[in-house]
């Protein structure tokens, strides 16, 4: 399918072939949740440790936190490699059916590449049962089982777009969606989502 095509069925629908080696939103989606979960845990630490911090002593506070920073720079290291695995496994692209009416948009992988992601999402889990990481273990259950994400617009309380990764980003209270659309159709699919979601202004 070349651009968007209105479908018998009255719904639009379009597959976007999303590159993993040029295009970094997704790795850069990732980096966010990751650095916020490590804001969240560093402010816990500084919680519980904040009596015996000794605020004047520079040294001392370095010493106490440089290993914290080692660590989150050993992850992003971690996440860029496992990105690339990723992405090899996928051929550098990761191919998206999108369909959209007036009520909600749906996210989904084509066939063949939601099978790879069920595999590696098994092979995540039972890596972390193996290791005993029960974090390991549930997010790889979550992925292995989630494939697709639809979006109902009345649920929608932000719509916001970037045009430099051909991506409109659509966030309810506890879930953002991502929708990639070629150049040439970009303005229409963004006016479509903001004029049918009624909570965004």
């Amino acid at each position: 399918m070349q651009g968007i095509q209105l479908c018998a069925d009255g719904k639009y629908r379009w597959i976007y072939p999303f590159n993993m080696w040029t295009n970094p939103t997704i790795l850069f989606l990732i980096y966010k949740i990751f650095f916020w979960i490590f804001v969240g845990i560093g402010l816990m630490i500084l919680l519980l440790t904040w009596n015996t911090i000794e605020w004047g002593n520079t040294e001392k506070m370095w010493d106490d936190t440089w290993p914290f920073l080692a660590f989150f720079g050993f992850f992003c290291i971690l996440i860029l490699l496992a990105y690339a695995l990723v992405a090899g496994m996928y051929g550098g692209k990761y191919t998206i059916l999108f369909t959209m009416d007036e009520r909600g948009i749906n996210h989904e992988q084509i066939p063949e590449q939601a099978a790879k992601a069920r595999m590696l999402g098994a092979i995540t889990a039972a890596v972390g049962a193996a290791v005993g990481k029960p974090s390991m273990v549930g997010l790889g259950a979550s992925s292995a089982a989630r494939t697709s994400m639809y979006s109902d617009f009345a649920k929608v309380r932000s719509v916001k777009r970037g045009r430099w990764g051909n991506v409109i980003k659509i966030r309810e209270i506890l879930s953002n969606n991502q929708v990639y659309v070629r150049n040439e159709d970009f303005d229409f699919v963004y006016n479509y989502i903001r004029e049918h979601c009624p909570r965004v202004k």
